[in-house]
């Protein structure tokens, strides 16, 4: 059976919406990341155009965090003037979502996993994005010093006080995430979601068990980086263009990593692709939303146009057993 036809998932104009593991929730198969091109170097008015278009298309989950930009805290300023601007009459069609744990504020409380640094950036993430509550808090990452249960205690306190309607776990170790999976449901607060890079070149959530353990603990699945920065598309079949995020921003995407390997497994996949009558980009998106377990894909856009071309890979064909082992011996 295609996965769109299974009962856990529901087609509504141009969107699907898959439920999250066994919780109540239905989110759209692509959902916008506001890692990029949500920030103070974006102007306004491009990024309103792109959300706007999301929304437009069924898109009602917006996921963001408390260091997003740049700078850190400029994505979630600008989801506070969307809100203002568009989305306050639309607020109980959204779902949105926000974390912490990476660096945010000088001082020892402005990072890591502890109740101090989890609360404090949600009350300011709640203030910047002029809003009372978030859908989805996420500990942003794995904190190896704080104790789990004062992290996990956190979240639990963080939904029964009305800040946030369900919590996540972001790029936690599998046995870690499992002890949250536990810690979590035994308080009654179970985990919604579990949120990690997962990409045809990335494969390490299903390779280590974390996207087989989330669906098995009730959670669903998340990817981010669904398309490697930009490779996994035709953007890089040539070199590096003089105007691509690769020549323009090292910060995610270095020049050293399109070695000649790589730059001929894009090139074969790109075959692939194009034998299948779509875009590598539209496969690459297609390939995650088939693996078991995965509830929504994330993805960034430049423009309204790029958000529509993405958004072809809910009419890609099933993939066949040839063309997924295929993919599998090209990557390795």
């Amino acid at each position: 059976m295609d996965k769109y036809e299974a009962s856990e998932s529901r087609y509504t104009g141009s969107m699907y919406y898959n439920r999250c593991g066994r919780s109540g929730v239905l989110l759209p198969a692509i959902s916008l990341g506001m890692w990029h091109n949500f920030g103070n170097n974006t102007p306004f008015e491009v990024s309103q155009s792109i959300a706007r278009t999301a929304f437009d298309l069924g898109i009602t989950h917006f996921d963001l965090a408390n260091n997003y930009g740049p700078e850190p805290g400029a994505a979630e300023m600008f989801m506070g003037k969307l809100m203002r601007t568009d989305f306050l009459p639309h607020r109980d069609e959204l779902f949105i979502s926000t974390k912490a744990a990476y660096d945010m504020w000088q001082g020892p409380y402005g990072s890591w996993a502890s109740r101090k640094h989890l609360m404090a950036s949600l009350d300011q993430s709640l203030q910047r994005m002029n809003l009372s509550y978030v859908d989805l808090f996420y500990c942003h990452r794995y904190d190896p010093e704080t104790p789990l249960e004062e992290t996990l205690q956190a979240l639990v306190d963080i939904v029964r006080s009305g800040k946030a309607l369900y919590v996540g776990l972001s790029r936690w170790p599998l046995d870690a995430a499992r002890t949250g999976y536990a810690y979590l449901r035994s308080h009654d607060v179970p985990c919604l979601i579990y949120q990690g890079r997962l990409n045809i070149f990335d494969q390490a959530p299903k390779k280590e068990g974390i996207l087989a353990d989330a669906a098995s603990s009730g959670a669903g699945f998340i990817a981010f980086s669904p398309l490697a920065q930009g490779l996994l598309t035709d953007r890089y079949l040539n070199g590096i263009p003089a105007d691509s995020r690769m020549a323009r921003d090292g910060r995610f995407l270095h020049a050293d990593m399109l070695t000649p390997e790589r730059l001929s497994q894009i090139r074969s996949l790109n075959d692939i692709a194009a034998g299948r009558g779509e875009s590598l980009a539209s496969m690459a998106l297609a390939w995650i939303l088939h693996q078991k377990g995965v509830t929504s894909v994330l993805v960034g856009a430049s423009s309204p146009a790029q958000l529509r071309r993405n958004l072809s890979c809910l009419s890609s064909s099933p993939f066949t057993e040839e063309e997924l082992a295929t993919i599998d011996r090209i990557v390795g």
